[in-house]
């Protein structure tokens, strides 16, 4: 399947038929991998497509692809793009990238002042992770808001990182910080400026030295036509 074949979309209460259905993959998905994530309710699930903070997939037939929702922590300071799920039948067609892109707009959109954070074991999450501008950094980096930790413990890691004292554990953290982003932003604006201005000061230089010269070429071929 193609790309083209789907539409990522905020979810709305028109989706709520497929809130069970998701919680269900998300699950089954956990299960697969070996690791585990805070079991959500088709309620909860609900709630984010009635609060506009969720994303969906679908098949231009109607069909659910994929789903994708939003988590705030420490008092809105922290953003989760959480619970990233492609149904089995429409993996590896570049959906789950789509998401990650709609649902990270999503988040800038209503939280802009927020820090978006993640937690992953996946390769793939980290690629697309690292090309919307996420950094690895250390778990004292990501919210220190208990109900968040609180959702590591149906992982089968969790003796893990109780026992580093919550310091790290098999996944990686992955930070993307608008202060540090708008310095970058700023830092390459300086750059462009600096080199915009030195281009102008040697096109500059470039045109008295043309003007300089003009006056030698016309008295010599004065000379010359003489």
């Amino acid at each position: 399947m193609k790309e083209n074949e789907f539409v990522v979309i905020t979810a709305t209460e028109v989706h709520l038929q497929h809130a069970n259905t998701i919680c269900n993959e998300m699950a089954e998905s956990a299960k697969a991998r070996g690791t585990g994530i805070a079991r959500r309710t088709s309620e909860y699930v609900a709630q984010k497509m009635l609060d506009g903070k969720a994303v969906i997939a679908l098949h231009k037939d109607g069909r659910w692809a994929g789903f994708c929702y939003i988590e705030t922590w420490s008092h809105g300071k922290f953003v989760a793009n959480s619970g990233l799920i492609v149904s089995p039948e429409f993996r590896n067609c570049g959906l789950a990238k789509a998401i990650k892109y709609k649902i990270f707009e999503l988040s800038r959109q209503n939280f802009p002042n927020s820090k978006v954070f993640g937690l992953t074991t996946g390769l793939a999450v980290m690629k697309i992770n690292s090309e919307l501008g996420y950094e690895p950094v250390t778990y004292s980096e990501l919210t220190p808001d208990e109900e968040f930790w609180k959702g590591c413990k149906s992982c089968v890691n969790y003796d893990i990182l109780i026992g580093k004292d919550r310091k790290n554990c098999l996944c990686t953290a992955m930070l993307w910080d608008p202060v540090e982003k708008s310095k970058e932003i700023n830092e390459k604006m300086k750059k462009l400026s600096h080199k915009s201005s030195l281009l102008d000061r040697i096109e500059d230089k470039l045109k008295k030295s043309a003007k300089s010269i003009l006056p030698f070429f016309a008295v010599n071929s004065k000379i010359l036509q003489d």
